[in-house]
Formats: structure tokens, C-alpha cells, sequence
């Protein structure tokens, strides 16, 4: 976009929201535009702080007036572009809303404005003998408008479910700069259309969350992790079943053997056991009674006898299951030099297998002499593919490469009722994919919802629905 233009922009802003922080600093413009995708470069007009919700409806309805297109800008650790600016929008930074609002012991709820850390939810809950239940990897950056507009998942969906579940109201300025008030933390509301559940996971095209209320319970049992060497992906699925069956888990997460090399080579990490095998299998569970935990050994002999299981460790402390931990979490950071190409994708956990085997094959055919590696959420159904960027390729070389791939990729996940996108969204790098994952009527009604809460079309444009 022309500079000129990008200038018109900021000023208007200034000029009809006096006393907005707005910066045109190339720094800011560069640390706001982008999140954590690196396939887009950023070209933002500029980037306004909002302190309150007053500053938020008065920048909704001065870019609504003068149509210039807006982009909500959260902890940026996205994978999907879905906070990237890269055609003279103006960014809308929550940096300077972080604010913990009001906490009710009776109700158990937190409300807090959009950028308050994930993190940060989590430690106040603890602090009054609560939990916040929805964690991953970025939770130390991510900001809570983020994670609800994009319905953020994570490791703990097996036990607690998504971001979704969490959310017992929102406040969020529309398209117009109407402020609308959704559910007010109720637990039961049976009076219509429950506009709540349109935001989270709209991914910012429809309106800016500018508070939410949040539910808190309790908090977890003590907890043991174990982790599993395991032959085959058929073999990972009765794993699985033994042991949910058998133990209350919160979570069952799988990675590759190339997985598990990079995320120790890429950390300083030892190898986790002597035995190598093509899998992996990290699992946590309630562990209250010493009974629990011989319960769980009593089946990992029954894997290791069945031929399942190949090796395994146990925690015996809260330290050991953070350092086993780390072989999963730590894959993402592990990888990030090699600019890789993420494939966000999901089925029933009973299609894993099946699934993953056609995906493989055709993923070995369709990237020849490209690294690829696998790990994710098994006990959700949620596979994550990552394609390594070779070092002699370009970035813009390596994305046409790989979305060459991409049809057969999405028409296999359609063949299995799966979803392109299981929690990084669709955002900018994927909404031409859309059509693999919903229906033609489906993308239809989207688009009237999106007419009807954003009618000039500058919140998030380009994201989701193109």
C-alpha cells in the first residue's frame, strides 16, 4: 500500500480519537503486524493501544465511518496468520488492557480485559486455590482475547475441553463500534441465539473482545507422567484405550521419533529411554493413592507384554513430569529455525491410525527429500504435520512447494470427516482451504453472519472467509 495512504490512515485515526495512543514507529510496526506465522510479511498503517473499552468503540466507529480495515493483536503466537498485517491495516494492540477486573469466590468466575497472559489467569486462579484448566506451550505470551477468539485449545482438552468451555461471558465491540453484552456469566441462559459462542473462535471478523468472564475450578488432583516408547500407531490406539479406560487422564500426547530428535537436540535434552521406537506417547493422570500408581504400572506390563509398549519412565515428582514435559512442549521452539510449515489437522481418535497412514504415504510422495514430523493431541484427535524448510530453499519457494500438497492433504482429511484446522485457526494462511472443511451453505451463512455484525467489513479482513 501506498505510504501515502497508510499515513491517511493513522491520521484520521488521530484525529477523530484524540488521546489514543497511535504509533507509526517502524519497530512497533514490524513487532505488531505479524504473529508467529513467517510465510507474510507485516505492512501495517499503524498501531493504536486501547487502555479501556471507551477507546476501543471509538476507534470501531471512526474506522467504520472511514472504512479502514482493522486487525486485533493479542500475544501474536499464532501459526495461521490470523494477526498478521500485511495490507495497510491498522493494528489493534490489547497491550495496554491487561487488567484482572473482578474475581467472585461464590461464582468461581475471573473477569479480565483482553490482554491479560494466559499465564497470568492461571497463577491467580492458583493463588486462590482455583485452576484455570487451559494450557499449552505459549501460555507465557499469549494474551486470553487471543486464545478466545481462536478457541484455543491445547494439552488438557481430554479432561477439560477448549477455551469454548471456559468462557462464561463476553463483552465485544461489534463492526459498527456497538458494544454488545454477551451471556453475562449466567450458567444457564435459555433466552435465544447465544451471540457468545459466534465470537469465540471468529478469530476477530465479526468484533473485538474487550472482556471476559471466565470459570475456574478445581484445581487438579495430584499427578503422575508417563512416558511410553510404543511400536506403531494401531499399537498407540490401544494404549490409549487401556489406559483411559483404566486411570482419570488429562491428557494423552503423542510425538515421532524425529519429533523426539529435534526437541533434544534442539533443547540439550537426553534421550527419555534406551529403547527407540517410531512413537511416543506422553500421558498424565490422576495419581492421589499410591493404588493409582501401581494400577498404572499394572498396565503398562500389560502393554509391555502385549507388545504395545516398548519401554517406558514414570514421574516421582513434580520436577520429573515437568522435565518429561519438555519432550513435548518443546518441540515447536525446537523447530522454529527451519521455518515450518504447519498443518493443523484433525479426526476421531478411532481414525487416527488409518488416517495418519494414508497421510503419511502421501505426504512421503508429495515432499520428496522435505523432513517431515508428526506430533500432537492424541487423545482430542488432533495431529500436528510440520514441513522442515530445507536451508538452500527460499521461504516463498518452500510455501509454493508445499501448497502444492495441500489439496491432497484437505481432501484426504475431508474423506475422513476431519477438520483442516483443529485449534490455529484458519486465518490468512488457510481460508483458501476452507471449502475442504465446511460446505458451500455452510461458508454461505458465515459470510451473512459476518455482513450482519461487521457490515463495512474492516474487522480482520482477508482472515477466515477471505
Amino acid at each position: 500500500m501506498p505510504i501515502e495512504q497508510k499515513h491517511r490512515r493513522a491520521e484520521l485515526l488521530e484525529t477523530h480519537c484524540p488521546g489514543l495512543e497511535i504509533s507509526t514507529e517502524n519497530a512497533v510496526l514490524e513487532s505488531h503486524g505479524c504473529d508467529w506465522t513467517r510465510f507474510r510479511k507485516p505492512d501495517a498503517a499503524a498501531v493504536a493501544f486501547p487502555r479501556n473499552i471507551e477507546d476501543v468503540t471509538r476507534l470501531v466507529a471512526a474506522a467504520a465511518e472511514h472504512g479502514i480495515p482493522l486487525v486485533p493483536s493479542g500475544g501474536r503466537t499464532g501459526l495461521s496468520g490470523g494477526a498478521v498485517a500485511d495490507a495497510g491495516e491498522v493494528v489493534v494492540s490489547f497491550d495496554r488492557m491487561r487488567r484482572i477486573l473482578d474475581f467472585n469466590a461464590v461464582d468461581r468466575t475471573l473477569t479480565v480485559e483482553p490482554g491479560v497472559v494466559t499465564q497470568a489467569i492461571q497463577d491467580y486462579a492458583a493463588q486462590r486455590n482455583l485452576y484455570y484448566p487451559v494450557s499449552f506451550a505459549s501460555e507465557g505470551s499469549s494474551q486470553i482475547g487471543g486464545n478466545i477468539a481462536t478457541n484455543a485449545g491445547g494439552i488438557r482438552v481430554l479432561r477439560y475441553g477448549l477455551t469454548r468451555d471456559q468462557v462464561a461471558g463476553l463483552k465485544v465491540v461489534d463492526g459498527s463500534g456497538t458494544l454488545l453484552e454477551c451471556n453475562g456469566g449466567l450458567v444457564k441462559n435459555a433466552s435465544g441465539y447465544d451471540f457468545r459462542h459466534l465470537f469465540i473462535g471468529s478469530e476477530g471478523t465479526l468484533g473485538m473482545i474487550v472482556e471476559a468472564t471466565l470459570r475456574l475450578t478445581d484445581p487438579p488432583l495430584p499427578s503422575r507422567v508417563m512416558l511410553l516408547a510404543v511400536s506403531n500407531l494401531d499399537a498407540m490406539t490401544r494404549v490409549f484405550r487401556q489406559f483411559n479406560d483404566a486411570l482419570n487422564l488429562t491428557a494423552f500426547e503423542f510425538l515421532s521419533a524425529s519429533a523426539m530428535a529435534h526437541v533434544c537436540a534442539g533443547h540439550g535434552l537426553p534421550a527419555p529411554m534406551e529403547t527407540e521406537t517410531p512413537y511416543y506417547a506422553l500421558l498424565e493422570f490422576d495419581c492421589a493413592d499410591p493404588a493409582v500408581e501401581d494400577l498404572a504400572l499394572q498396565h503398562f506390563e500389560a502393554c509391555l507384554d502385549g507388545g504395545s509398549v516398548a519401554d517406558g519412565v514414570i514421574s516421582q515428582s513434580e520436577a520429573q513430569a515437568a522435565d518429561l514435559w519438555r519432550y513435548r512442549e518443546g518441540i515447536s521452539e525446537a523447530i522454529t529455525k527451519y521455518t515450518p510449515y504447519k498443518n493443523d489437522l484433525s479426526v476421531r481418535i478411532s481414525e487416527i491410525p488409518a488416517y495418519l497412514e494414508d497421510l503419511d504415504g502421501l505426504v512421503k510422495s508429495g515432499y520428496p527429500g522435505f523432513e517431515v514430523l508428526w506430533y500432537g493431541h492424541f487423545g482430542d484427535g488432533n495431529l500436528h504435520m510440520n514441513i522442515l524448510k530445507p536451508a538452500d530453499m527460499s521461504v516463498a519457494e518452500f510455501e509454493t512447494a508445499c501448497g502444492r500438497v495441500n489439496p491432497g492433504v484437505f481432501e484426504l482429511t475431508r474423506a475422513y470427516h476431519g477438520s483442516i484446522s483443529a485449534e490455529h485457526g484458519i486465518g490468512l494462511l488457510k481460508q483458501a482451504w476452507l471449502p475442504y472443511t465446511r460446505s458451500s451453505a455452510d461458508i454461505h451463512r458465515m459470510r451473512a453472519i459476518k455482513a450482519v455484525f461487521d457490515p463495512m467489513n474492516i474487522m480482520n479482513p482477508g482472515k477466515l472467509l477471505g
